[in-house]
């Protein structure tokens, strides 16, 4: 029997992992070429800082429509369940971005064309909104005490796997000849989608409902609107969760995202270089997130995700410095012991630690709302905040370490304020 069940979560972890894979490939390959293509064909008439600066504002709006998606998900998802759930956003991340690769361009049908795609990215954004919490309970809740941090960190996974392949995908389109890459090629990436989200429908409906949500249904304990009895209930752990997520979206959205145009466009290094880097990074994170998960059952949650955020402040300094060298090697090392061996110790264990602060029947609603409402100010403004503070500085990034460095100790003091509940038992409520 034990061995069944064993096998039961495996495969749980793995699917969540693989659902999370294909939804984050659709939205960050949106911020890949978004320095790349976007600002071009979408926003041709701006100079090419205002363009740059306009598309990221496009790629910003998903991250304000993911709290929207948060909430009416995270609502349904604490009514009628996690696996309904997951399923429909699924249909709405692929969809819109299928239709992201068909638009056609400012060229062909002038102000329509940033319009549409705005429209498109904010129904990617309501997706992944909806999306990431039912996944991550999922595993979270299939989970036995004491491993929780383990298999919480396998839907984490699809961050840098979906990241990986998007920005693979772009790499490997970006050696066709400029023209056709910018006529055709980068369509190509927004089109494939619609084969991943085959993929992850077949593997979503052969997942089982969770059991601490069974539980809830069983003794008719379902919150009637659970955005309402969270902030009843757990304000406190709802202000501090945003506040630990802080250091998280910043630092993905500067080392995976911003990093991209600041090495193409300011330092002048190929795409290709910045694009590795990013892909390198990934490929380690994948493996270095499950082994801080299962660390992070050892040693407690609150202890790691404070330190490792602390120094991933500090370091934002030496890696910038290293960039400024401009060689390929101490440009892909920047990236990668920030962004690679340090961070994967706060986004692995963030699931379970989220998930430990809410219980079952706000759940959804309660990690859905931390995590994609602190989007907007940790996520989405940060490409765009780095963007401005680059000139600010003199075209020197300091600026950027300094604010990456603000955020770490907002985000270590907000997670040495919660309690530690690493060993709680997540189908017992606490309120």
């Amino acid at each position: 029997m034990a061995k069944d069940k064993k096998i039961s979560i495996g495969w749980i972890a793995s699917a969540s992992a693989i659902g999370t894979t294909i939804e984050w490939y659709d939205f960050f390959l949106f911020g890949v070429v978004t320095p790349l293509v976007l600002n071009k064909l979408f926003f041709p008439n701006f100079d090419p800082l205002v363009g740059t600066m306009l598309a990221y504002t496009t790629f910003f709006v998903g991250f304000i429509s993911r709290p929207i998606g948060g909430v009416i998900f995270g609502h349904y998802g604490d009514r009628i369940g996690r696996k309904t759930v997951l399923v429909l956003t699924l249909l709405i991340m692929g969809i819109a971005t299928f239709l992201i690769g068909l638009l056609p361009t400012y060229a062909s049908i002038g102000i329509w064309a940033p319009i549409l795609l705005l429209v498109l990215r904010v129904f990617q954004g309501i997706g992944i909104g909806g999306e990431w919490g039912g996944a991550v309970l999922m595993a979270v809740e299939h989970s036995p005490t004491g491993r929780r941090g383990f298999y919480g960190s396998w839907p984490q996974i699809g961050v840098p796997a979906g990241l990986l392949l998007s920005s693979g995908m772009v790499y490997a389109l970006s050696y066709l000849p400029e023209a056709d890459f910018l006529a055709w090629g980068w369509r190509v990436a927004f089109l494939i989608s619609a084969i991943l989200v085959l993929v992850g429908l077949y593997i979503r409906l052969k997942i089982m409902e969770t059991p601490a949500f069974s539980r809830v249904q069983a003794t008719n304990k379902v919150a009637p609107v659970p955005v309402v009895e969270l902030f009843r209930t757990h304000t406190k752990n709802t202000i501090l969760g945003l506040g630990a997520r802080y250091i998280e979206g910043v630092t993905f959205n500067v080392f995976g995202v911003f990093i991209v145009g600041y090495l193409a466009n300011t330092l002048g290094l190929p795409r290709q270089t910045a694009l590795a880097g990013v892909m390198i990074s990934s490929a380690i994170m994948i493996i270095m997130l499950p082994i801080y998960g299962n660390l992070s059952d050892r040693i407690g949650r609150r202890k790691m995700f404070g330190l490792a955020g602390i120094l991933i402040g500090l370091l934002s300094f030496p890696a910038f410095w290293l960039m400024q060298t401009k060689e390929p090697l101490l440009v892909w090392l920047a990236i990668v012991v920030p962004f690679a061996l340090v961070y994967p110790a706060v986004y692995g264990p963030q699931a379970a630690l989220f998930s430990e602060l809410f219980d079952t029947r706000v759940r959804y609603t309660g990690i859905s709302f931390v995590y994609q409402f602190s989007g907007i100010f940790a996520s989405g403004l940060t490409p765009i905040i780095a963007t401005a503070l680059l000139p600010m500085g003199g075209g020197q990034p300091w600026l950027i370490c300094l604010y990456v460095l603000a955020v770490s100790i907002v985000s270590a003091l907000s997670v040495w304020a919660m309690t530690a509940a690493h060993t709680r038992d997540m189908a017992v409520d606490s309120k």
